[in-house]
């Protein structure tokens, strides 16, 4: 058996290319020569290794990542061929593999320098000040919801606990070498830029109130969360599926109002955080996809369980001393500016419906077969519930933003 492993780096700059691939393939060659594989084939765009029999093959992957990563600029992507042929290796070694189709590690986009004043520069100061004359013009009730997106990403800690929760998943060590460990652990990396990011906007901007706004936080991560796991990673990854793209949905909605609003810095900001939503969205779909190819029945059992639990936000619990019902007014507002809304949830479900294919699924047992009929109909059963959920406007105060009223 023989494994072809392909890294393509058409997109790195060119001017520093040559002494990338050279450091690389010393350092490839250093690693391999150990276990008597060696490098085969290389030319200006693209790196082939070909690895056999006496090594697993997630460890290879991990390490090839990690040091490309270290060397090269810019965004790589990875793929391999088992025996010259689209063969599956066996179900465990295919998880392991797949994961490592989108390494997270590589991806410092959501740089603060980036979008922020430097503090060390000489315009520092100035600067602070463009971005708050920019900040005036955006409505009160746009920073209650930028407000409570930033809070749930600040959340990060209980969710990386929830998925070390997780059946045959978890981290065991903290630092273990697995590819599920590694996965969770350069996951939640990139996931802490997005809060540091918004969080220092909006310390920045002058127009919240950053000491009621840290309150909550520390509130929400106290509360920790049980979304109805019982540590199973299928109801999990099911979730996150779901999770991901509703972030990708909310912050790309924050992205186009802030557009609108003038203040294009802070669309890119939200869009950049959209981005890195979207490609969390598509691991995790992929990881159910094959969930679904290898125990059809469990994991539809799993969809179906888990969307009568509903899929409740990961910040539901917050509270920032003053309002019990702070969620919920959050949503409200949320709602009403068309960042999240009930449609959007009806529209998640129906899209991984399909991308799963759920409805084309077969050989399923007879509770399967009803799990299957009731998620496919769910979400044309929640549009039609929608309408008669709406409530009379009202007006809530805000702690977030000194006690500002903002209509739900």
């Amino acid at each position: 058996m023989f494994v072809d492993i392909k890294l393509d780096c058409s997109n790195f700059v060119q001017n520093a290319l040559g002494v990338q691939k050279e450091e690389t393939i010393r350092e490839l060659q250093a690693m391999l020569s150990m276990k008597g594989q060696e490098i085969e084939y290389l030319h200006a765009k693209v790196l082939v290794v070909r690895i056999s029999g006496g090594i697993r093959l997630e460890h290879v992957l991990g390490k090839i990542c990690d040091r490309w990563n270290n060397l090269c600029i810019g965004s790589f992507s990875l793929s391999y061929v088992l025996d010259g042929s689209d063969c599956e290796l066996d179900n465990e070694e295919s998880f392991d593999n797949m994961l490592y189709l989108y390494p997270t590690t590589d991806r410092i986009d959501a740089k603060v320098e980036d979008f922020l004043p430097d503090p060390a520069s000489d315009g520092f100061h100035d600067h602070v000040m463009e971005l708050r004359e920019r900040a005036k013009e955006i409505p009160d009730d746009y920073f209650v919801v930028l407000v409570g997106d930033m809070i749930t990403e600040e959340g990060l800690p209980t969710y990386q606990t929830m998925l070390n929760t997780l059946d045959g998943v978890r981290d065991e060590t903290g630092a273990s070498p697995t590819s599920w460990a590694v996965w969770t652990r350069a996951w939640t990396a990139e996931e802490n830029r997005h809060g540091d990011l918004l969080n220092k906007y909006l310390y920045l901007c002058g127009r919240v109130d950053m000491r009621q706004i840290e309150k909550t936080i520390q509130y929400l991560i106290g509360s920790g969360m049980d979304p109805g796991f019982e540590n199973s990673p299928y109801l999990c990854f099911i979730y996150t599926s779901f999770q991901e793209r509703a972030t990708f949905i909310s912050h790309g909605n924050t992205a186009r109002h802030a557009q609108e609003h003038g203040d294009s810095k802070l669309a890119q900001i939200c869009g950049t955080i959209a981005s890195d939503e979207k490609r969390h969205e598509t691991a995790y779909t992929k990881i159910v996809e094959k969930l679904f190819e290898i125990d059809p029945d469990a994991t539809m059992l799993a969809l179906a369980d888990m969307m009568k639990k509903k899929i409740t936000m990961p910040a539901h619990l917050m509270y920032d001393g003053r309002d019990d019902n702070l969620f919920e007014h959050f949503s409200s507002v949320a709602q009403r500016l068309g960042v999240y809304t009930t449609k959007d949830y009806a529209d998640i479900l129906e899209f991984l419906v399909g991308r799963w294919r759920v409805e084309e699924i077969t050989g399923l047992s007879s509770e399967g077969r009803k799990a299957q009929d009731y998620v496919c109909a769910l979400p044309q059963r929640i549009r039609r519930l929608a309408p008669g959920r709406a409530k009379e406007a009202r007006y809530v105060p805000f702690s977030w933003i000194f006690d500002k009223e903002v209509k739900i």
